[in-house]
């Protein structure tokens, strides 16, 4: 191999030299895109109020761009979340990245804190929100099925190596089957529960 050409290794991405290894690197990454998934959700607006709206929502602290939760308090209650900062000359900026995070808000600024009244949700709106929340929920399922087929990648390799058994190759693939459906399972009722207060009429 050339002096400065690179090792080939990185290409072929880890390597693993048991089941248990497989086994646990596709449980953290399922793991992962379950959080993952669960913080996408939390920024999709119901009916209700809730800080986790402004999970996403981050703001330009000297240059640096800031979640609002390092920036200032955030309360919410029935249908008003309040967001007074810790720093009050910040409170243009606040409010600027939570207009500009097109959530379907109008905040109301009066120099000290910030108010967002959260209106009731429109048929119309509603429907949109379910779109996308349906549509974060695939991409995710397609995800776990994309960590399955890599981990399938892997058990092949093992079994090829001779490093297990026939049998327990199949068994694994098997194993692996029923953890990526334990964890679509766990995406589907979650996004099922946001679903339910989506539509919910208070």
């Amino acid at each position: 191999m050339a002096k400065n050409e690179p090792a080939p290794v990185a290409a072929t991405g880890p390597t693993f030299n048991s089941l248990k290894d497989v086994e646990n690197a596709a449980r953290q990454r399922m793991e992962k895109s379950l959080g993952d998934f669960q913080h996408a959700m939390s920024s999709i607006r119901t009916g209700r109020a809730s800080v986790h709206l402004l999970d996403n929502v981050k703001a330009d602290y000297y240059g640096a761009m800031t979640p609002l939760n390092q920036m200032a308090t955030l309360h919410a209650e029935a249908s008003l979340i309040t967001v007074q900062p810790f720093d009050v000359s910040q409170i243009g900026s606040i409010e600027k990245a939570i207009r500009g995070a097109e959530l379907g808000v109008n905040p109301q600024n009066d120099g000290k804190i910030i108010r967002i009244p959260i209106p009731p949700l429109n048929e119309e709106r509603r429907r949109e929100f379910v779109k996308k929340l349906h549509g974060i929920a695939e991409d995710h399922r397609v995800a776990f099925r994309n960590i399955r087929r890599d981990s399938n990648e892997h058990i092949k390799k093992l079994s090829k190596d001779k490093k297990i058994t026939e049998d327990e190759d199949r068994r694994a693939h098997d194993e692996m089957q029923k953890l990526t459906d334990g964890y679509i399972q766990k995406l589907d009722q979650a996004a099922k529960s946001k679903e339910k207060e989506i539509l919910e009429i208070r």
